[in-house]
C-alpha cells in the first residue's frame, strides 16, 4: 500500500516541565521548548494536563493554545474538569488517555468497549466546539470498533508493549506486536479513523512504526526530551524527523 500522505510529528513537551518542576522554578519553559520544537520540524504540539498537575500547568495549556503556531493536541483524561478546561480553550485536537494517580506514565490504553455510552456522551460537546477526538488505545479489534461507534475521529495506537519488547530483547515478541499494530491500523483505516502511534518511541524503535502506511502521526516525548540533554532540542528532532521521512519513503 501507498503512504496515504505525509507523516507528522507531534512532540510532547510534558517533560521539560518534570524538570521545571522538580525544582520549582519558572524554567526550562515548556513553551519555549514548544516553540523550539516547531522550528525544527514539529508539526504539533502535545501536552498532557493531569490531574495531579505532576508536569504541565494549567497555564502551560493557555500559553501553549494562545502562542502556538502549529496544532495544540491536549492529552487529558475522561472527567468534567478536564472538559471545561478543553472547551475553553479549543485546542485543535483533544486526546483521551486513561490516567491513574500512582502511574509514572500513561500505562496503557483506554478501555472504550465497556465504557461506550458515557464516552460518547463526554466526546460529543469536544467535537462541537471544534476539536478533533482521539482516543488513546491499545491495538486491540474491540477498542477500535468501540471508539469508531462513539464517533471519534482518530484513534491512536498504544506502541509501549511494541517498545518495551524491543528494549528488553524479546524480538519475537516484538515483531507479534508489531504486527499486531500494523493488523489493527489496517481496521482502524478501514473503519474511518485516522491512525495515530506513540509512546516509546526512540530512534531503535521508530521506522518500523513510521512506515506504517496508515498510520499519520507519530506523537513522541520522552525520548527526545532525554536526547536533548545530549544533543540539543532542535538537532533530537531533527534526528526523528530524518528517521520517520527515511522509513516512509
Amino acid at each position: 500500500m501507498e503512504p496515504l500522505g505525509r507523516l507528522r510529528l507531534g512532540v510532547n513537551i510534558d517533560h521539560v516541565a518534570t524538570v521545571r518542576n522538580a525544582r520549582g522554578s519558572a524554567y526550562p519553559d515548556p513553551v519555549r521548548a514548544a516553540k523550539l520544537a516547531e522550528e525544527h520540524g514539529a508539526d504539533g504540539i502535545t501536552a498532557h494536563l493531569r490531574e495531579d498537575r505532576r508536569h504541565i500547568s494549567d497555564d502551560d495549556i493557555a500559553r501553549l493554545a494562545e502562542e502556538l503556531t502549529v496544532p495544540l493536541n491536549f492529552e487529558m483524561a475522561a472527567t468534567d474538569e478536564m472538559q471545561a478546561i478543553a472547551l475553553r480553550h479549543k485546542p485543535h485536537a483533544v486526546c483521551i488517555v486513561p490516567e491513574k494517580r500512582e502511574e509514572r506514565t500513561t500505562e496503557g490504553g483506554l478501555e472504550v468497549a465497556r465504557d461506550e455510552n458515557r464516552l460518547a456522551h463526554f466526546i460529543a460537546p469536544l467535537a462541537d466546539a471544534g476539536c478533533r477526538v482521539s482516543i488513546f488505545i491499545a491495538a486491540d479489534r474491540p477498542q477500535i470498533e468501540a471508539a469508531a461507534r462513539i464517533g471519534a475521529a482518530v484513534v491512536e495506537l498504544h506502541t509501549g508493549a511494541y517498545c518495551d519488547f524491543h528494549a528488553e530483547g524479546r524480538f519475537d515478541e516484538r515483531d507479534a506486536e508489531l504486527a499486531r499494530l500494523r493488523d489493527m491500523a489496517t481496521l482502524a483505516h478501514e473503519l474511518g479513523l485516522e491512525v495515530h502511534a506513540g509512546h516509546g518511541l526512540t530512534y531503535d524503535t521508530v521506522q518500523p512504526v513510521a512506515a506504517l502506511p496508515e498510520v499519520m502521526e507519530l506523537n513522541i516525548g520522552h525520548y527526545l526530551i532525554g536526547e536533548a540533554i545530549f544533543l540539543g532540542l532542535g538537532p533530537a528532532i531533527t534526528e526523528m524527523r530524518r528517521l520517520m521521512d527515511e522509513a516512509r519513503a
